[in-house]
């Protein structure tokens, strides 16, 4: 065999065998990462005409960047101050941002576009929240700021979608009437900040960032100071309570009147023709602490007492025990002195009850029940320190945010020797009018409203409760 024919004999299987080796290897390649994620904002490396211009005339702004940029919905997050009548047109393409100034410049006067959330980059949508552009029609620029919080003061907690509002109109109706020319949204503390504010006195609110942006509701959220704050170099940060003074009416949606509403011939009737009835038994157990809650599918009109009937379960008579039908009509509360431990009756007559339209029960109910007993329950010892009483200090225990207990206190300690196991919520109110309940303010009559404070324990967070545990919670306030 020459050796032509032996290379021409191998060559197929060395192919073969660099084919499987180039495959194994490609299998093992690891492709790169692709480095670091960007997390930083879009940089500004010129502006036209310069940021802190003075002596400023033009109508178009040209901002670039280092990086791609778009400027999301400026009309809801870019604001500016003063706030201008006609908005100007902001645009973006590529790394650059145009504004198109469209309302006339008023004479010597600062202006600060601050951009909010709505400068991001193309890639990552990393914004930069603090990012402005400033500048002056006259010879110099305003470098007086005001800063703050804004709290409900209702629960101490924030809303972010409220605005704060400076009017320098300092007559008490110009927020009812006029625009606002300074304005800003807080964060996601309830923080605000203004910058490059003019040397005078300011009028300081809050309220919604709607569409008028003035208040003109009582049902709003607003908040207020007392006196106009001067703006200098030295002022202080200050602090806004919110409250409704009135409650909004709830809306009562009717549904038409159509043929569906008929009955037909061997059709289900639409209205049961009895009250349907549940109760806040927990599997048969009640809650010595508490009431028995007696629900109605409707509106009660009549309650025969009588025909209620409250027993052990050897059926015989218990006296003490107390009937009160709620606001709504639809909650009857049975009260009594509950024993841990211990079974009773309640025998309610189908007619014990009925609705305006003669409805009653569809028949004879007995509920009965055990209540529970003292090692269901855990204790509670609070500690207050700093705690001052001539406030009129009033502890209110929160569940899932709805107060479980107000309890008025006068001393630096407070125990219960038995209480639900659950987690819990603390707050404080202080209590101006000494009537137990938390009260709006009004701006009418220049009264602010009760504050009430958050409380957290040393430990931080919620008070824990445990069935037959003691506990002890340490609070500074």
């Amino acid at each position: 065999m020459n050796k032509n024919t032996i290379v021409a004999a191998l060559l197929p299987a060395c192919l073969l065998l660099c084919i499987a080796l180039l495959g194994t290897s490609c299998a093992n390649i690891i492709p790169p990462t692709g480095g670091p994620k960007d997390t930083l904002p879009p940089v500004l490396i010129v502006a036209t005409p310069a940021d802190s211009s003075l002596h400023f005339n033009v109508k178009k702004i040209t901002l670039n960047f280092d990086e791609y940029v778009t400027a999301d919905n400026p009309t809801e997050n870019v604001v500016i101050w003063p706030n201008p009548v006609v908005q100007p047109e902001i645009t973006s393409k590529l790394r650059t941002v145009t504004i198109k100034l469209k309302d006339t410049l008023e004479p010597n006067m600062t202006y600060t576009i601050n951009f909010g959330k709505s400068l991001k980059d193309i890639n990552e949508g990393n914004a930069d929240s603090a990012f402005r552009y400033v500048f002056s029609t006259g010879t110099r620029l305003d470098d007086n700021k005001l800063n703050g919080k804004v709290l409900l003061a209702q629960s101490g907690k924030v809303d972010s979608t409220l605005i704060v509002v400076l009017q320098r109109n300092l007559n008490d109706t110009a927020i009812k009437k006029l625009p606002p020319r300074y304005y800003t949204k807080l964060d996601s503390k309830g923080n605000f900040y203004f910058y490059n504010l003019p040397t005078d006195s300011f009028n300081v609110f809050a309220l919604p960032n709607d569409y008028t942006k003035r208040y003109d509701d009582s049902t709003k959220l607003f908040a207020f100071l007392n006196h106009p704050v001067y703006l200098n170099d030295t002022t202080s940060a200050v602090t806004l309570y919110a409250y409704a003074e009135f409650k909004a009416e709830e809306k009562k949606t009717t549904l038409p009147n159509t043929n569906d509403n008929v009955p037909r011939k061997g059709a289900k009737k639409i209205e049961d023709s009895t009250l349907k009835m549940t109760n806040s038994l927990e599997s048969e157990r009640q809650d010595f602490l508490g009431n028995l809650v007696l629900t109605f599918s409707d509106t009660l009109k009549t309650v025969d007492s009588t025909k209620i009937r409250f027993t052990d379960t050897n059926y015989v008579g218990l006296p003490g025990m107390r009937l009160t039908l709620d606001s709504t009509a639809t909650r009857l509360i049975v009260s009594y002195p509950w024993k841990p431990n211990t079974a009773y009756a309640l025998t309610i007559d189908s007619n014990a009850v009925a609705d305006s339209s003669g409805r009653i029960l569809e028949t004879n109910d007995t509920l009965q029940f055990t209540t529970m007993k003292e090692s269901d329950y855990g204790s509670i010892r609070l500690r207050f320190q700093n705690l001052d009483t001539a406030l009129h200090p009033v502890l209110q225990i929160l569940q899932n945010d709805e107060i479980i207990e107000a309890i008025s206190l006068t001393s630096y300690e407070w125990y219960r020797k038995f209480f639900r196991p659950g987690e819990y919520d603390l707050r404080m109110l202080y209590d101006t009018n000494r009537n137990g309940v938390w009260d709006p303010g009004s701006y009418n009559e220049k009264k602010q409203p009760e504050i009430v404070r958050s409380v957290t324990t040393k430990e931080g967070g919620k008070i824990s409760v445990k069935a037959n545990l003691d506990r002890v919670y340490n609070i500074t306030l």
